[in-house]
């Protein structure tokens, strides 16, 4: 194939597995002027590994607005790049946002190479709803900015899917199960396509239980992929729901009632809070 000058080229790699990538994204690898990479270390084995030998330049978080003048005048004067990320594709909660807004923004073709994304992935292999979803990438670090994101998702009708690092799998676990319910089915994929990889099922409260029994299962790169809230018509409080919110009214005001029940029962808060209402006449 011919490789376009003065093209940027965003090409999708392996999330893992070395043989998941495409000729056509081999072939414009070997081809371009440069290519820009997240990290040299990881993006060198790839390349290395089928033999192609470009000229590299860092794209990364840090330095990427820096650098955008120089590689757009570079495109400008007809040089052709490729962008790449570490594993997948580019942009998807990586670096390279800035730097194809600006080519496009300047009249310079910007060429899709598709390919691998671990998003798209786990979502083809979870069983859950997949003709509708939201992607949330990483959740906030801190506990307290996680827990406030997740009230704010807990009665989004859409599958979820959201990434998560090692050190912080089992408290995000931890957090979804008490703000979205421990029965909200779930399901986490670990390592996708490596030699280890893990996808496993369950509702909430299990998975988090599961990955603190075993801690081979907090090591690596995790996407989460949790059902979306049921349709309001469609949810129903049980007798027993019925009977603990009963319980929590006769020492909390209906508020804090209502998001208790909701963490201890797995069902909507919302439905909690509205038949706290009903029984405490303020409807």
């Amino acid at each position: 194939m011919s490789i376009e000058q003065g093209a940027l080229y965003v090409v999708a790699t392996p999330i893992g597995n070395l043989e998941d990538i495409s000729r056509r994204a081999l072939e414009v690898l070997a081809g371009v002027d440069r290519i820009a990479v997240e990290d040299t270390r990881r993006s060198r084995r790839l390349l290395g590994h089928y033999g192609i030998a470009r000229p590299l330049v860092c794209v990364h978080e840090h330095n990427e607005r820096r650098i955008l003048d120089r590689l757009l005048a570079a495109l400008g004067a007809g040089e052709s790049l490729a962008l790449i990320s570490d594993a997948g594709t580019p942009l998807i909660s990586d670096p390279g946002y800035h730097l194809v807004r600006r080519a496009r923004e300047a009249g310079i073709r910007v060429i899709p190479v598709p390919g691998a994304s671990a998003l798209v992935s786990a979502l083809s292999v979870s069983g859950l709803p997949t003709d509708r979803f939201v992607f949330e990438g990483f959740l906030p670090a801190r506990a307290a900015a996680r827990r406030a994101r997740l009230e704010q998702l807990a009665d989004e009708g859409r599958t979820l899917v959201f990434y998560e690092a090692a050190h912080r799998i089992a408290d995000s676990l931890a957090d979804l199960a008490a703000v979205f319910g421990p029965g909200r089915e779930a399901v986490l994929a670990r390592e996708l396509t490596k030699a280890f990889e893990t996808v496993r099922g369950a509702p909430l409260e299990a998975l988090h239980g599961w990955v603190c029994a075993d801690a081979d299962q907090r090591k690596g790169e995790f996407v989460l992929v949790v059902a979306g809230a049921p349709a309001p018509d469609a949810a129903r409080l049980s007798a027993r729901d019925e009977q603990v919110l009963g319980m929590l009214l006769e020492v909390l005001p209906a508020g804090q009632a209502a998001t208790l029940a909701g963490r201890i029962t797995g069902a909507r808060r919302k439905l909690f809070y509205r038949k706290a209402l009903e029984l405490k006449g303020g409807v």
